[in-house]
C-alpha cells in the first residue's frame, strides 16, 4: 500500500492533490491512500470562517468547498485530524469522526479506523496544559477565548486512546510528542529553526499527551505536523522492542517539503475505510461520561463493561457493515456568485452520521448540550485559569500555537533567533 503524508493543508486540496497526480505521473504508480496530520480547514462557507482561528490576512475561501459541494470529488481517499486552524464549528458536528466531504474522512477529536488491514490512529488538536483537564465546554459561536481552547487537546479523548489494545499500524498527531527531538537529529532543526532549541533543552517542545500515547500504543509509524519542518526520527521502546518510526512534515508551500509517501505492507487491495471495532466499543464504554462542561470526566464512573461493549458492536458491525456513514450536507456550500454568503442553513445542526453512530452504538445524542458550558458556570479554579490565560508565559503551560506568527517574526528580524 502507497500512502502520501502532508502535513499542514492550510485549506490547499487542489494543491496536494495536484502533486499526488504529478507523483503518480512520474513514477508511473498510484497512491491508495492521503493522510493529513492537521490544520485541514475543512471551511464550507464564509460562515465557517467565523470559527477559524487565524489572522484576518490568512482568512481565505481556499479550495475545500469545492470538494464539500461536489464540484470536485477528492482523486484519492483521504483521512485527516484536526490541529489549531480549523473550521471548528463544523469538526463538532463529526466529534466522533465522518466524512467532510465525498471521499474524505475525518478520524474525530480522538479516533480509531480501519484502510483495508491498515489500523490508523489519530489526536486532533494541541496540547495546552491549562485545558488538558477540563470538559469539551466550547459551542459556537465561540467567543475570543473559546475559539482557541475548542482546540486544545482533552484527557478524556487520551484517556479513550489509552484503552486500546490491538495493534495501531499509524498514528497521527498534530503537535509532536514532547522529547521526540532525542531520537532526531536535533541539532540540524535547529539550524533550520533556532527558536525551538530552548523548548527542545527544556524538553517543552510538543505534547506531554502525545508522547504517553507513543509510550503505551508503539505504533510502527508516527505522522506529525504544526512546526512547518521536516523532521524524522526512530523511537526504540525498550531494549530489543518494536521502534516507531517519526515523520513530521511542513505546510503545503512551494519548495516546502510537505508531503511525502511511503510504502507499507498490506493486504490486497481494493482499500476502504471501515470503522473499528475496538475502538467503536471504547467509545460506547466512555460516551456516558462525556465531559461536556469545564469539568473534566469521572473516569471511574463508567458503568459498561468493554467484553460488553465489544460484543454489542461486534453483533452491530456484523449486521450492518463496517462502512462509515455516507456524506451528508449540513451547510450550504460556498457559491461565488451568491450575495448572500450565509445561506438558508442555521443555528448548529446535528449530522446525520454522528446521529446514525450513535443509534448504531445505542448512545444518546449529546453533543448540543449547552448545561453549563460556559463561563458563568465554571468552576472557580477554571475561571481563574482562563482570567488569567493571556497573562500565561511559561512554555510549559503554552506551547507553540501560531507557528505563522513566529516565522514572520522570524523573517521581519524581530525575533532572537541566535543567529549572529
Amino acid at each position: 500500500m502507497k500512502i502520501a503524508v502532508e502535513g499542514c493543508m492550510h485549506g490547499d486540496l487542489d494543491k496536494v492533490y495536484e502533486t499526488i497526480k504529478h507523483i503518480e505521473s512520474q513514477n508511473d504508480t498510484k497512491i491508495d491512500l492521503l493522510l493529513c496530520c492537521g490544520d485541514f480547514q475543512a471551511v464550507r462557507n464564509e460562515r465557517d470562517m467565523e470559527s477559524l482561528n487565524v489572522p484576518l490576512k490568512y482568512r481565505e475561501m481556499k479550495s475545500f468547498w469545492k470538494y464539500y459541494s461536489g464540484q470536485e470529488i477528492a482523486p484519492v481517499p483521504t483521512i485527516f485530524i484536526g490541529g489549531n486552524h480549523e473550521a471548528s464549528n463544523y469538526l463538532w458536528e463529526l466529534f466522533y469522526g465522518g466524512y467532510v466531504a465525498p471521499n474524505i474522512y475525518f478520524l474525530g477529536f480522538a479516533g480509531v479506523i480501519k484502510f483495508g488491514n491498515i489500523r490508523i490512529g489519530g489526536l486532533s488538536g494541541i496540547y495546552n496544559a491549562r485545558n488538558y483537564q477540563t470538559g469539551h465546554h466550547e459551542r459556537a459561536p465561540y467567543n475570543e477565548r473559546s475559539i482557541r481552547s475548542v482546540y486544545h487537546v482533552r484527557e478524556f479523548d487520551v484517556h479513550k486512546l489509552m484503552q486500546v489494545e490491538e495493534p495501531i499500524d499509524i498514528f497521527l498527531s498534530h503537535d509532536w510528542p514532547v522529547g521526540i527531538t532525542d531520537c532526531g537529529n536535533w541539532k540540524q532543526l535547529v539550524r533550520y529553526k533556532p527558536y525551538f532549541e530552548k523548548e527542545i533543552q527544556e524538553k517543552t517542545l510538543g505534547s506531554k499527551a502525545a508522547a504517553q500515547l507513543l509510550e503505551k500504543l508503539r505504533p510502527s509509524y508516527w505522522f506529525s505536523a504544526h512546526l512547518h519542518c521536516k523532521f524524522s526520527a526512530v523511537v526504540q521502546h525498550g531494549e530489543g522492542g518494536p521502534l516507531t518510526k517519526f515523520l513530521a512534515l511542513d505546510k503545503c508551500l512551494p519548495r516546502r517539503k510537505f508531503l511525502q509517501v511511503i510504502e507499507i505492507e498490506s493486504e490486497p487491495g481494493p482499500f476502504e475505510i471501515q470503522y473499528d471495532e475496538e475502538w467503536l466499543a471504547i467509545t460506547r464504554k466512555f460516551n456516558s461520561i462525556f465531559p461536556l462542561t469545564f469539568k473534566n470526566a469521572n473516569f471511574g464512573a463508567t458503568q459498561l463493561e468493554m467484553e460488553d461493549c465489544r460484543q454489542l458492536v461486534g453483533s452491530k458491525l456484523q449486521e450492518r457493515g463496517t462502512k462509515p456513514f455516507e456524506f451528508t450536507q449540513t451547510a450550504p456550500p460556498f457559491d461565488p456568485t451568491q450575495s448572500n454568503p450565509h445561506g438558508s442553513f442555521s443555528g448548529c445542526p446535528r449530522n446525520p452520521q454522528t446521529e446514525s453512530l450513535l443509534q448504531l452504538l445505542e448512545l444518546p445524542y449529546l453533543l448540543d448540550s449547552t448545561s453549563e458550558s460556559r463561563e458563568g458556570n465554571c468552576s472557580p479554579s477554571a475561571a481563574q485559569s482562563i482570567q488569567r490565560g493571556s497573562l500565561l508565559i511559561n512554555s510549559e503551560e503554552i506551547p507553540i500555537d501560531d507557528v505563522d506568527e513566529l516565522e514572520e517574526l522570524e523573517e521581519a528580524g524581530d525575533m532572537d533567533t541566535g543567529n549572529e
